[in-house]
């Protein structure tokens, strides 16, 4: 049987292992990683472990490296590829439930949920008042995506649903959007009017801390950004700043330095925070699994699966 590591317990695992030997570790240490690499033709490792040219050289027998997530930024794809291994990715199965993590984040900001929460919680609610955590009604506020690729473009398509004026940036024009009455705009000018901005965007060296203080010092008063996406697209120390002034509200589900979240984050009372569950759906996680295993298969089959990133 063909033996595959995988860095952590997956959903479905057992059940679609088929005729490959698994050997499953519990978030190791590099070291292990690397002894455990030998004889295995695949890997499956997780968007928070770097797969780096010590890593793809410990596995002098790997044909395919299968990340259990649509990113890929943690993987050296170029060394891979002069190693003729193939990187995999998992991409769509998880655009539904990001996208709708990204709305119950929209709508927990937006309406100051777990403020509200809390005050229940805590014993502090004395009654039905006027202002008490008055929030932002979504039906006719403009939604700006920023990153109109399959989970941005899914988020769009709710915020049409909803009502939203959707306006979105994007490298390229998205024909399929503008039928939708989903507008182009500029990055510049779509941080200035959107009541909401959406952060979709892959991680490259051109989008780390895209989202610099600058680009949010432009941001609407009383806006609110949500990231769903990458953490580092956005300057937390700068984030951390404006937040402070009370100036905008943020909804985050990744960080720039994951599992580490600043206590300058933590302390605010106008930022809601997720710990990075945006795929964290059973239909989700088990698609991805499936994406995966189906994937080094075919590899090892001598197909070229249609997830593969370097073909």
């Amino acid at each position: 049987m063909d033996r595959i590591l995988l860095y952590a317990p997956i959903p479905g695992m057992e059940e679609l292992k088929g005729d490959l030997e698994p050997v499953v570790l519990n978030h190791p240490s590099r070291d292990e990683v690397i002894e455990r690499l030998k004889g295995c033709v695949g890997f499956i490792p997780l968007l928070s472990f770097k797969v780096d040219r010590q890593i793809i050289d410990a596995g002098e027998e790997l044909k395919v490296i299968a990340n259990y997530a649509v990113g890929y930024d943690n993987i050296d794809v170029s060394y891979a590829t002069e190693k003729r291994i193939y990187i995999l990715n998992t991409p769509d199965v998880l655009t539904r439930a990001t996208a709708e993590l990204t709305w119950a984040l929209i709508f927990a900001t937006g309406r100051r949920l777990i403020e509200g929460d809390l005050m229940v919680r805590e014993e502090r609610f004395t009654g039905w008042q006027p202002d008490l955590l008055l929030g932002l009604e979504l039906k006719g506020s403009t939604l700006g995506i920023v990153g109109a690729g399959r989970i941005g473009s899914e988020v769009a398509k709710i915020g049409i649903g909803l009502g939203l004026k959707v306006i979105y940036y994007d490298k390229k024009q998205r024909p399929g959007l503008e039928r939708m009455n989903i507008r182009y705009s500029p990055l510049e000018d779509l941080l200035r009017t959107a009541d909401i901005v959406s952060l979709h965007l892959p991680l490259t060296p051109e989008t780390r801390q895209m989202i610099d203080q600058k680009r949010l010092s432009r941001l609407k008063e009383g806006a609110i950004l949500i990231n769903t996406g990458r953490g580092p697209l956005v300057d937390e120390t700068a984030l951390i700043k404006i937040l402070r002034q009370g100036r905008i509200r943020a909804g985050l589900d990744v960080y720039e330095q994951e599992p580490s979240v600043p206590e300058g984050l933590r302390e605010l009372d106008n930022v809601v925070l997720l710990p990075h569950i945006g795929s964290a759906t059973k239909r989700a996680r088990f698609g991805m699994a499936k994406l995966c295993f189906d994937g080094i298969r075919k590899v090892l089959q001598g197909e070229i699966p249609s997830n593969c990133l370097n073909p």
